[in-house]
């Protein structure tokens, strides 16, 4: 018989499965929402994300009071870190954090180490309080670093490229819940009724500022009263923008480089009017299953899925437009996928980056002469987008940037030709993007 764990044991759960075996935290937590009513589900998300967004935070708090945290098994480090989450960023009574992290303690290793901890911790309470007052007035990288729970070369870099105040304001964006976005398959309903089919259900949706197919929720359970009907999909709104950079039409030949889970492959069929071909290739087994459903929930024809590394794609067509939306260090999402943060260093940009000039020549051959290719990524590093940029421009002369906005509502985001978003400003993921046209 199969025991049931309740939600801080899912939570354990959740972070191994993040930690030890790299898994992504929203697939972690879908597959663990079975096993809980919805009001449980919130708390299993806060407490999950909440641990991921503010790590080296509660790692920080938790260094006075361990001797030799090196020495601890890694799922105890982990549900102390749930019991200081909840202690000092939540309103969870006192008794109760202590409890459960000691009756979880005593299934796995060191619950009288656990209790000691966490009692010394509330005795010392004002101290911890005032400590982190203090982390949080420092304006240096260290401090910043600590504060926002940030890796201190990330930090450095951003203080170097917007000034302490803005490199703050952008590590706080990412330590904050973002909304849930949905785009509206507007070859099936129109936006505004959609938001008043939530509002009949009682759910507040309301449109995204720029982009025309969008609508934002604060309830992330909302969705599924519309899952699976074709209607709505999840995409962020700075990831909807960068189709419109596209700019496809109907009865058009497109590539979709690098297309799964196809939130972009499947907007450009609907701006399409699902009229013509998207070949949308990708060489990821998972990805392109979840790829083949949402062209299925949607309904769309004008698809044709290629399950193939796009560096070995050879065909003799060419197509009308491109898009290359290139694997990156995707830190223009950490709000949404904290664990990012902790992930990467700088010297992984360079790799990215290389990787990605390589697919840009690789790709851009397929173009016909007088036809737009848009580069994008998920990034706000130059290293993965104006650098890049340049670097293919330099072998590629017959290549150049447009700098002409397609659409007025993507204007603001655009300087040089460069379109850029940031968590901080306007409420988006962090994107690059770029057009670029063969010479005829």
């Amino acid at each position: 018989m199969k025991v049931k764990l309740n939600t801080r044991e899912l939570a354990l759960v959740a972070l191994l499965e993040i930690w030890q075996r790299g898994k992504k935290p929203k697939d972690v937590l879908e597959n663990l929402y079975p096993q809980i009513d919805k009001r449980e589900r919130s708390f299993l998300m806060e407490l999950v994300y909440g641990v991921l967004r503010h790590r080296d935070t509660l790692d920080w708090i938790l260094k006075a009071f361990l001797k030799r945290p090196s020495g601890l098994w890694s799922q105890t480090i982990n549900n102390l870190r749930l019991a200081v989450y909840q202690l000092f960023f939540m309103r969870v009574p006192e008794w109760a954090v202590v409890n459960e992290a000691v009756d979880l303690e005593k299934r796995r290793g060191r619950p009288e180490l656990v209790n000691g901890v966490l009692r010394n911790m509330l005795r010392n309470r004002e101290t911890i309080e005032s400590r982190l007052n203090r982390l949080k007035e420092g304006k240096d990288p260290l401090h910043i670093s600590l504060y926002t729970s940030h890796p201190q070369w990330l930090i450095k870099r951003w203080i170097r490229r917007f000034g302490e105040k803005e490199a703050l304001e952008l590590a706080g964006a990412d330590n904050k819940i973002p909304p849930l976005t949905l785009r509206v398959n507007t070859l099936k309903a129109k936006r505004e009724n959609i938001i008043q089919s939530f509002s009949d259900m009682g759910i507040h949706a309301e449109p995204t500022h720029f982009s025309p197919d969008g609508i934002k929720l604060r309830d992330f359970d909302a969705f599924k009263e519309l899952s699976g009907t074709g209607l709505v999909i999840v995409q962020d709104e700075a990831s909807q923008l960068i189709t419109y950079l596209l700019e496809p039409r109907p009865g058009e030949r497109i590539l979709d480089a690098c297309a799964a889970p196809g939130g972009k492959t499947t907007h450009i069929a609907q701006l399409m009017e699902d009229r013509g071909e998207i070949v949308a290739v990708d060489s990821e087994e998972e990805r392109i299953q979840r790829l083949m459903t949402n062209i299925s929930t949607l309904a769309l024809a004008s698809v044709n899925v290629v399950h193939t590394d796009i560096r070995e794609y050879f065909v003799n067509e060419h197509f009308d437009r491109i898009l290359l939306d290139a694997p990156c260090s995707s830190m223009g999402v950490i709000r949404r996928n904290p664990d990012i943060k902790y992930r990467y260093t700088a010297k992984d940009l360079s790799r990215f980056a290389a990787k990605q000039v390589g697919l840009l020549r690789s790709i851009s051959r397929l173009l016909k002469p007088g036809c737009t290719m848009v580069y994008s990524v998920c990034s706000t590093e130059p290293e993965e987008g104006e650098e890049v940029i340049k670097e293919f421009l330099k072998d590629s002369k017959e290549f150049y940037i447009i700098d002409k906005a397609p659409v007025s509502f993507v204007k603001g985001f655009m300087n040089n030709g460069f379109f850029r978003t940031y968590p901080h400003k306007n409420d988006l993921d962090g994107f690059f993007a770029v057009r670029l046209c063969r010479r005829a």
